[in-house]
């Protein structure tokens, strides 16, 4: 049995499929960014002018608006980019060196990250980090010891990969009698600002807000929206 869908869930899959922020959709149809994003959470309605003015101005039929929908098939938007080492954005660290690769993509669902780990030990690296979203990290070279809030660390051999739950406490580091080790990481969040709040990972953040207990002797830096 079907339900009818909210206009706050009809207007935020309409944002999505267009690819739009809020800020976007409030300028194309000239309503207030706080009245969408109530609208959104469904706690605000439209009143008819309103909902004439959101028709004419994003050109979709009112109908639309109030329509029993189906999940859209996505549209082919043919994005592409080439991700060499030359065109990265360096981010350099005590523990890492960080190189983000097809930065010129917007809001992108995945966010691709060559790593060499230099730290080796978690006394080194320091307290361990959390973000929203998951992650996939894959060896190159070398060996390193995964980190994370609830399991035992991990060894892991170039060749070899993890996939952790990114919101978990975690910090990678160089295995036993390796320098350094090179992996390639992807990080995937529905968070707009995850790529900036990783850049400033290793930045201080205010206290008390960056650090949490969740063991005896454990802690995690949640990673937070960088400050406008």
């Amino acid at each position: 049995m079907s339900q009818r869908p909210t206009l706050g869930r009809i207007l935020k899959e309409l944002r999505s499929h267009r690819n739009w922020t809020l800020r976007e959709m409030s300028e194309r149809s000239g309503i207030p960014v706080s009245t969408l994003s109530k609208v959104e959470n469904d706690r605000l309605t439209l009143t008819y002018d309103k909902l004439l003015q959101l028709s004419e101005n994003l050109q979709i039929a009112i109908s639309e608006l109030f329509a029993e929908t189906e999940p859209a098939e996505e549209g082919v938007t043919a994005r592409r980019s080439i991700g060499r080492i030359d065109d990265a954005v360096r981010v350099t660290t005590q523990n890492y060196d960080y190189y983000y690769l097809c930065t010129e993509l917007r809001r992108k669902r995945m966010i691709p990250v060559l790593t060499r780990i230099r730290a080796k030990s978690l006394a080194e690296f320091g307290d361990l980090v959390s973000h929203s979203g998951e992650e996939y990290i894959h060896v190159l070279e070398g060996r390193i010891i995964v980190h994370t809030e609830f399991y035992d660390p991990v060894p892991l051999e170039a060749g070899e990969a993890i996939y952790i739950d990114s919101n978990m406490g975690h910090a990678y580091v160089a295995g036993e009698d390796c320098e350094e080790a090179l992996v390639l990481g992807v990080c995937s969040s529905d968070d707009e600002a995850l790529m900036s709040s990783l850049m400033h990972m290793h930045e201080p953040l205010p206290e008390p807000l960056q650090v949490h207990f969740d063991e005896p002797g454990t802690k995690v830096r949640t990673l937070r929206r960088p400050a406008a």
